[in-house]
C-alpha cells in the first residue's frame, strides 16, 4: 500500500508540475498570403522577473553544489552535469565512448545487479537517467523522486554515480541494442542529413561525429568504460543542482557525507580548438535513389554561448525559422505548399555551434524550395525587419521564456547554465529586457554577419538522379551514399 500510494502520488504530482506547452502567437509576414484572425492581444508591458537564486556550495572534493528550494510539492529533482565526460573528448576511433559509459550506469555496481537497480527505483518511485550526447562536453545524470524518501534514492543515484562495474554481459546485450539503432538510422534521412551537414560544417572537429559505428562498438570493452569513467567523471569539474522539496541547510553537509568517496582528481576540461566557419560555399549530396522528398540543411558555424551577439541571433532567427509564424514556415509552407515544416535553429555551447536552416521538400518542388530559401536569406540581410513584425517576436520569446519559468527543472537549468558560463548572478533577471531591446539594426547586422549565401553549407538527401542538376547551381556537388561514401561528383 504504501508503495501504490507513492507511485500514485509521483503520477499526481508529475502532472501538476509539467507546465503548459507553448503555443507560438501566429502572425503574418510580406511573403504570407495566410490572413491570421482571432489573435490574441498582446500586453505592451516589459515582462518583469526575479528567479529563485540557487544556494550556492563547493564541496570538499571541489562539487560545486547550486540548491533551490520549492516547497510546494513533495518532489525533488537534481542533475549531475559532468564536464569533460561528454563525446567532444572521445578518441576519434571510439565514438559512442561516453554514451555507452553513460548508459551503463544502471546495469549493474559493486552491490546491485542491474534487476536489483531498476526494481529498487521502481520500489521507491524513482527516476534515474543517464545520456552523453553526441557534441557535447558533458555527461549529465538526472534524477528525481518523492521528498520523503530523497536519501533513499539519492543513495542509489550515488551508487550508479560512483560504483558501476559494467559488466560483461550487460554491455554485449547493450552492444547489440545500439548496432540495430545504427541500421535502423541509415534509412533515416534526417539522420543522414545531421551527419553529412554536422561533417561538413564541423569538419576536423568532434562535434562532427553525430554517431558512433559498429567497428566502435565492437571495439569498447568494459575495461574501457571503467578507465573513461574513473578518468572523466571527476568532481571537480563537475556541478549538482537540487531543485524542490530540500532545505540547503541540511543538504549540504549530508551531500558531504554521502559523497566523500568521490575523490577530486587533475583532470581539467581542455576543449579541442574551436570550429572556424567555411569561407566558401560546399554542395553535398545523399543519394537515397527514388526518395519522393529532398531533405534540405543549410548553414554554416556560428557562435558560442558567450557571444556578445546570442541575444540578436536568438530574436533573428525567431524571425527567420524559429517556428510557424516565422517566415521560412509562411513561405514554404502556407504560401508555397512545398513541405509540412522548415524551421531554422543555432547551436551555441563552449565553442562556437552551427546555425543552420531546413526541412522536408517533395521532390518535384526541390528547386522553388532553394529559391525561396535563399529569397528569405537574401531578405533578412538586405531589409530591415518592419517593426510589428520585430516586436512581436520578441514578446513571442519573452512569453516563453515567461512560461517556462512555471517548470521547476528549467529553473535548475537556467541556474546551470548560469554557473557553467560565468554569467553575472541577474542574468535570467534581465534576460526579457536584453530580448526587448533587441532593435531591426541588430537583426540586420547579425544576419550579414552570420547568414551568408556565399559561404553556405548545403547538404540535400534524396534521389540524385533528379536532384543533382538542380544542387549543381549552388555549387561544385560531392555525391554519397547512406553510408557515408563517395561514389562520385
Amino acid at each position: 500500500m504504501k508503495r501504490s500510494k507513492r507511485i500514485a502520488i509521483v503520477l499526481v504530482t508529475a502532472l501538476v508540475w509539467i507546465g503548459a506547452s507553448y503555443a507560438q502567437e501566429e502572425h503574418g509576414t510580406d511573403t504570407s498570403k495566410v490572413e491570421r484572425k482571432g489573435r490574441a492581444p498582446v500586453s505592451k508591458d516589459l515582462l518583469k522577473v526575479t528567479l529563485p537564486k540557487p544556494s550556492e556550495a563547493t564541496l570538499s572534493n571541489g562539487l560545486t553544489v547550486l540548491i533551490i528550494e520549492n516547497h510546494r510539492l513533495p518532489l525533488i529533482s537534481l542533475q549531475f552535469n559532468l564536464s569533460g565526460a561528454g563525446p567532444i573528448f572521445e578518441a576519434a576511433n571510439l565514438p559512442g565512448l561516453a554514451g555507452i559509459t553513460a548508459q551503463m550506469l544502471r546495469e549493474g555496481t559493486k552491490t546491485r545487479s542491474s534487476l536489483q537497480i531498476a526494481e529498487q527505483m521502481d520500489q521507491l518511485g524513482a527516476s534515474i537517467s543517464a545520456s552523453a550526447p553526441f557534441g557535447d562536453p558533458a555527461t549529465v545524470i538526472n534524477a528525481s523522486g518523492l521528498s520523503d524518501n530523497f536519501e533513499q534514492w539519492f543513495v542509489l543515484t550515488n551508487d550508479l554515480l560512483l560504483n558501476p562495474t559494467f559488466p560483461g554481459d550487460e554491455l554485449n546485450r547493450l552492444k547489440q541494442r545500439v548496432k540495430t539503432q545504427l541500421r535502423q538510422q541509415r534509412a533515416n534521412p534526417n539522420f543522414l542529413s545531421r551527419e553529412a551537414f554536422n561533417k561538413t560544417v564541423y569538419g576536423s572537429h568532434p562535434a562532427a561525429t553525430v554517431s558512433a559505428t559498429n567497428e566502435s562498438i565492437d571495439a569498447i570493452t568494459p575495461d574501457m568504460l571503467a578507465k573513461w569513467h574513473q578518468e572523466r567523471y571527476a568532481p571537480q569539474n563537475a556541478i549538482l543542482g537540487i531543485t524542490g522539496d530540500v532545505k540547503a541547510s541540511e543538504i549540504v553537509p549530508k551531500l558531504e557525507k554521502w559523497l566523500a568517496g568521490w575523490k577530486k582528481t587533475d583532470l581539467k576540461e581542455l576543449l579541442p580548438p574551436n570550429p572556424k566557419p567555411a569561407v566558401s560555399k560546399r554542395v553535398v549530396l545523399v543519394d537515397r535513389p527514388n526518395s519522393v522528398q529532398t531533405t534540405v540543411t543549410l548553414g554554416n558555424i556560428a557562435i558560442d554561448r558567450r557571444d556578445p551577439d546570442y541575444v540578436a541571433l536568438t530574436v533573428t532567427n525567431h524571425i527567420l525559422g524559429g517556428g510557424p509564424a516565422a517566415r521560412l514556415f509562411l513561405n514554404l509552407r502556407e504560401e508555397k505548399g512545398y513541405t509540412y515544416g522548415v524551421y531554422s535553429s543555432f547551436a551555441a555551447v563552449k565553442y562556437p555551434g552551427a546555425w543552420r536552416a531546413g526541412g522536408d521538400v517533395r521532390t518535384e518542388v526541390t528547386a522553388g524550395a532553394m529559391t525561396e530559401f535563399y529569397r528569405e536569406f537574401q531578405r533578412i540581410r538586405d531589409e530591415k525587419v518592419p517593426s510589428e513584425e520585430l516586436e512581436e517576436a520578441k514578446r513571442a520569446l519573452v512569453a516563453s521564456f515567461a512560461l517556462s519559468l512555471e517548470r521547476p527543472a528549467e529553473l535548475l537549468g537556467y541556474a546551470i547554465v548560469r554557473k557553467i558560463y560565468g554569467f553575472p548572478r541577474d542574468y535570467w533577471d534581465t534576460y526579457p529586457a536584453q530580448i526587448m531591446v533587441v532593435t531591426a539594426d541588430d537583426v540586420q547586422r547579425v544576419a550579414r554577419k552570420y547568414i551568408n549565401p556565399e559561404n553556405l553549407q548545403i547538404v540535400a538527401v534524396g534521389d540524385a538522379g533528379r536532384i543533382k542538376p538542380i544542387m549543381e547551381k549552388y555549387g561544385p556537388v560531392e555525391v554519397y551514399d547512406a553510408q557515408g561514401k563517395k561514389i562520385g561528383n
